[in-house]
């Protein structure tokens, strides 16, 4: 008895959980002396418990972590099956004087639970298609947005400009670089003669029709008005 005091058992898995087929793996390691005896796993204790595991004997599905290690009594169970769920205990026994054997110490317990293998896949699954559909949808964003830029910055009137010439007021002029062809929306623009030039299609220009004095008759058409035409460039900065 006193060979035996400092003897323990250490079962350091509370729960465990596995899935169908897998392997499972329990652990227990001894520590201290005691009399001679086997240790063994069982599954469920008190009463109904069952032998998963002895020193002797075959058991076809369990293996030892370490073989033949006096203190690592760590075993694989493999192809778990449903069958298999409950808590197992890691036993140390030893010989009484009549032979047969008696629990000494044993371990706190495992208890070994199932979980279903197809959740990890379609967590998976689902996570990988929640990923591509907000790089699709950020891509298709991006795009929208270039697109919006490009046509803005050709298609856009430039900011209006005011122009001083001498004796002329102050007026308000709208260009449109970059969109040759495209009538202007001012009203007295569209009285203006037509302009052909070769330089470059940012410069403004400027005219104002005034009436001239009136003037000796020289052959013209009754009902014709004089008038006087200028015209002024500026180039647009």
């Amino acid at each position: 008895a006193q060979k035996g005091q400092g003897f323990s058992v250490q079962q350091p898995q509370a729960k465990v959980s596995v899935a169908v087929g897998e392997t499972l793996t329990l652990r227990c390691t001894t520590s201290g002396h005691a009399r001679p005896g086997p240790v063994r796993w069982l599954k469920g204790w008190v009463t109904g418990n069952k032998t998963i595991y002895d020193q002797s004997g075959s058991f076809p599905r369990v293996t030892r972590a370490v073989v033949d290690s006096d203190t690592d009594f760590t075993i694989h169970i493999r192809n778990v099956q449903p069958d298999d769920v409950g808590t197992y205990y890691c036993v140390k026994f030893v010989k009484r004087d009549t032979g047969e054997d008696e629990v000494f110490k044993h371990g706190h317990g495992t208890e070994v639970s199932m979980h279903d293998t197809a959740l990890v896949p379609g967590v998976l699954a689902a996570a990988v298609m929640l990923c591509f559909l907000l790089l699709l949808l950020s891509l298709f964003v991006t795009l929208c947005l270039y697109r919006r830029q490009r046509q803005g910055g050709v298609g856009s009137p430039c900011p209006s400009r005011t122009v001083a010439m001498g004796s002329f007021p102050s007026l308000p002029l709208q260009c449109c670089a970059g969109t040759p062809g495209t009538p202007s929306e001012d009203a007295e623009s569209s009285h203006l003669p037509s302009q052909h030039s070769s330089k470059e299609e940012n410069d403004i220009h400027y005219a104002d029709l005034q009436p001239l004095p009136p003037a000796p008759r020289h052959g013209r058409s009754p009902g014709t008005a004089p008038t006087e035409y200028a015209s002024l460039r500026v180039a647009a900065k």
